[in-house]
């Protein structure tokens, strides 16, 4: 009776394997192109648009494939969304803040000065709304947004000279993307929008004064610290850059339902890997710069004080500007304040004690 069942059993599950099989390959064959915004060089943020790749060929029996392009190989590090809106591309790996100048209130998809930690941000898109209002935004580029990464709390850069007060900031040329170029500009600064794979090159040549970019991991990778002495925390300006996977619209209807599954388990499994790897290598790779001779330093109260005046200046700007940017920050607002009071309440106030000891040892 037993090896009655047993044989049932392995019948049965012979005959799913057969028909999972079967199914697979008669679903289509279906290859996409996927530049990215980021360098081979930073295999922590170009890792991502690698992992979404990896992953959706293997949910897939390799019937879906993705092919990751580092930035620059198809298209420029800063043409993602006209690629993939134009149909050049399928998909693309980017950031939202980069296409500001086409529409501000894409900033809300990667992060605000003074904005939502990695966490935050993940609860306002899956949870609070955000990820249909920002959906809204890119259907008018006729391009799918999904989440697909956060590299948590940026650096506040690096400087050629040592910035003691918020005057210091006036003349500065500084490497600075999003509305944080917009933040500089209310201080004086002259901001650019450079991409990655200059950024060295510029600040070597001293076509600017400073720059902000991730964090040590992919500072330490870029050669900063060869070309800039002075490392600024704490990136009030950043709390977190969320990434995002962009496809074509018309791409995307054409995908069976299994293969959208597909991408987007891949996105979110790559988004929690991404911040996962920022995390652990982000200290030793500080420890590192530090030990070479980088002068790690603190904005002052004064510096941040301004620095926030200055970002809710612009936000009131936008606002009054641009109705959508008004739509998605009233929400957005909103949800902050909740998340900054549930933090003071619980985690966020034990972090601070717990780090004011760490200041002591």
């Amino acid at each position: 009776m037993k090896r009655r069942n047993l044989l049932s059993a392995a019948a049965a599950g012979a005959a799913a394997a057969v028909a999972s099989t079967a199914h697979a390959q008669a679903m289509p064959t279906i290859r996409w192109r996927m530049p990215s915004s980021f360098p081979k060089g930073l295999p922590t943020v170009f890792g991502g648009a690698e992992a979404i790749a990896a992953i959706v060929g293997k949910l897939t029996d390799g019937k879906f494939t993705i092919s990751a392009h580092a930035a620059g190989e198809l298209v420029p590090p800063l043409g993602i969304l006209d690629a993939v809106q134009t149909g050049t591309v399928e998909c693309g790996h980017t950031a939202g803040f980069y296409y500001i100048g086409k529409e501000t209130s894409l900033v809300f998809d990667t992060g605000v000065p003074f904005g939502m930690s990695p966490r935050q941000h993940a609860a306002w898109m899956m949870h609070g709304g955000g990820l249909d209002l920002m959906r809204e935004v890119y259907a008018k580029f006729n391009v799918v947004q999904i989440p697909a990464g956060n590299t948590g709390a940026q650096m506040g850069g690096w400087f050629r000279k040592e910035i003691k007060s918020p005057a210091d900031f006036k003349g500065l040329r500084i490497r600075a993307a999003g509305f944080l170029g917009h933040v500089y500009t209310k201080l004086g600064a002259t901001p650019q929008q450079i991409a990655a794979s200059d950024i060295y090159q510029a600040l070597e040549k001293g076509t600017i004064d400073a720059v902000e970019w991730v964090g040590p991991a992919d500072d330490e990778k870029l050669g900063l610290a060869k070309v800039a002495k002075y490392y600024y925390a704490p990136g009030v300006l950043e709390r977190g850059a969320s990434l995002c996977f962009i496809a074509g619209k018309q791409a995307w209807d054409g995908l069976p339902p299994m293969y959208k599954a597909a991408l987007e388990a891949a996105c979110a499994q790559a988004s929690a890997d991404m911040l996962a790897k920022y995390d652990a290598t982000n200290v030793p790779a500080l420890r590192r710069l530090i030990g070479g001779g980088a002068k790690l330093g603190y904005w002052s109260r004064p510096i941040m004080d301004a620095m926030r005046k200055a970002s809710e200046e612009v936000m009131k700007e936008q606002a009054a500007a641009n109705e959508t940017f008004r739509k998605v920050h009233d929400h957005w607002s909103k949800f902050l304040a909740d998340q900054v009071l549930w933090a003071s309440v619980n985690d966020g106030a034990a972090e601070q004690y717990m780090n004011s000891g760490a200041r002591k040892t």
